[in-house]
């Protein structure tokens, strides 16, 4: 079959008007657009990777009957997964008569600006709270602020002011974006839509049946689900595709589904969204999610597409192994699931056919039956399985019997790639390790499952003799590479140490890491 060569023109709601692009190849990026095609150059490329935010922009999109917005990186961001959307950049956001938007006259109160690089993604980031947050009558407090900026760095180290700016928006006059004249323009767009379903080089399906045919009728086509891993494919190895198929706007696979043992997340949630549930069920996951990586990576990338690309660092997959989740996998020949580990055959690669898509991730739901345990009233173990937690566990632990806890050990602590990546699932009742869980990344060419490691914790009573044997049985399971991040040695002494650190937590010992310390509030 040829390769075609037409894109469709790609239309945004811009400044209150519809912008069309024409013309443009389905691997150019927004940013790309933005600074040679619009002449937008108030949108900095700073790192080309989403790693510094000095390309931010805002993105908004209708959702249960207002605007959602998402600041993202616009290096790493396909332009024409934008289309049907608004957008926001830094010339965007000042009043028709100069005034300037909270966001910038905070950053200027507070002289937020140093040699100014970074400032444009501050500003934008900046708007984005304040869309979230101020115009809702929430207050951004000093630890918001810092989370919701993490995925901006400043090379002047001037965070203080701009964290002062944060939290000093709601104090200026108040700024509003005409959400039901914008609501107009993105419905318009949405019924203007003739191209979708025409041969072109740039995909996006808006249905799973559509999808699932396209991707039988174009197997060589580059999937792409956020473009958080594929766009570092297009400006750091220069990778150019004939043909990209999107899954992010088929609607079946924008949700997620709650079931009575599992929660069941399409392939295109973004990981924000995606987290967001799992902390709602699991609220100990909150500080892994919130380093997952900066906020504008995790608005753009879904969590199908990182299991999907499958890196031995990604992060989600630990901690899915630990809960036990699978995968849908679904062509027009039908759907399979599997454990999710078993996804994976090698260094990236996987057992998906040409034709297959990644469609759900399922996870199950604390307090649900577990895969190895027997169902409620049957088995020796039926009359504990409902027993209150051992207070020797202390809070945060979370709901049921599962006590998870999962570590990210990297250089940088926000914004970073982990070097290891650990999660331990454990159910203990009665004194004994009924059940053992545990994903590990970046000590292999995939996620993986310590299968060993498990097999020495289930059944021994928890102790710290019972620790110690494990520590040493994890340590030798796995034979990590070295590489920039951190030496084959220092991943399998860190191994144990977090399994260490996983008992003296469950023995109530507190504010031994970073995730316990608490940004205090500005004076």
């Amino acid at each position: 079959m040829s390769v075609p060569t037409s894109s469709r023109p790609i239309r945004f709601v811009r400044r209150g008007e519809v912008i069309s692009v024409s013309n443009v190849p389905p691997t150019r990026t927004l940013l790309e657009v933005l600074r040679e095609d619009l002449n937008c150059t108030g949108t900095k490329e700073g790192c080309g990777e989403g790693d510094c935010g000095a390309c931010t922009v805002v993105l908004g999109e209708a959702a249960d009957g207002g605007v959602q917005y998402r600041a993202i990186n616009s290096c790493i961001r396909l332009a024409h997964s934008v289309d049907g959307m608004a957008l926001w950049t830094v010339e965007d956001i000042a009043a028709q008569d100069g005034a300037l938007h909270p966001a910038q006259q905070a950053m200027v109160d507070k002289h937020g600006s140093q040699c100014g690089f970074c400032t444009p993604g501050f500003v934008m980031s900046l708007f984005g709270m304040y869309q979230n947050h101020v115009c809702k009558g929430e207050s951004i407090t000093r630890e918001l602020a810092q989370e919701e900026l993490s995925g901006n760095l400043c090379r002047c180290t001037g965070y203080r002011p701009i964290l002062d700016a944060a939290q000093a928006m709601a104090a200026l006059p108040p700024v509003a974006v005409d959400e039901k004249a914008l609501l107009q323009k993105l419905e318009q767009l949405a019924k203007v839509a003739p191209w979708l379903e025409a041969d072109l080089a740039y995909k996006s399906p808006r249905t799973l049946a559509g999808l699932l045919q396209a991707r039988a009728e174009h197997p060589e086509a580059q999937l792409v689900a956020g473009c958080t891993d594929v766009g570092l494919w297009v400006t750091k190895m220069h990778k150019q595709f004939g043909q990209v198929l999107d899954v992010t706007k088929v609607q079946e696979l924008r949700q997620i589904e709650h079931y009575p043992n599992h929660i069941a997340i399409g392939a295109a949630v973004t990981l924000a969204d995606a987290y967001a549930a799992l902390v709602q069920e699991r609220p100990q996951l909150h500080n892994f999610a919130a380093r997952f990586a900066g906020l504008p990576v995790r608005n753009s990338g879904t969590l199908g597409g990182n299991v999907a690309n499958g890196s031995p660092i990604g992060d989600s997959m630990p901690l899915l192994i630990a809960l036990n989740a699978g995968v849908v996998l679904m062509s027009v020949r039908g759907h399979r699931e599997m454990p999710l580990e078993k996804l994976y055959t090698g260094y990236r690669t996987n057992v998906m056919a040409a034709d297959e898509v990644l469609a759900w991730v399922k996870v199950p739901r604390p307090g649900g039956p577990h895969p190895n345990l027997p169902p409620a009233g049957e088995g020796a173990n039926s009359g504990e399985r409902n027993l209150a937690p051992s207070p020797l566990w202390g809070e945060g632990w979370g709901k049921g019997p599962e006590r998870l806890r999962v570590y990210k050990i990297s250089k940088r602590y926000d914004d970073d790639i982990s070097a290891i990546c650990l999660a331990i699932n454990l159910q203990v009742e009665g004194g004994k390790v009924i059940s053992a869980s545990i994903g590990a990344g970046g000590v292999a060419a995939t996620p993986v499952r310590a299968v060993k490691t498990e097999a020495a914790l289930t059944g021994q009573p928890w102790t710290q003799a019972t620790v110690q044997r494990a520590i040493a049985t994890l340590r030798a399971e796995f034979s990590p590479i070295s590489d920039m991040r951190a030496s084959a040695a220092y991943r399998s002494q860190v191994l144990g140490n977090l399994l260490q650190r996983y008992w003296l937590e469950s023995q109530g010992l507190q504010q031994i890491n970073l995730a316990s310390f608490t940004l205090q509030e500005a004076a």
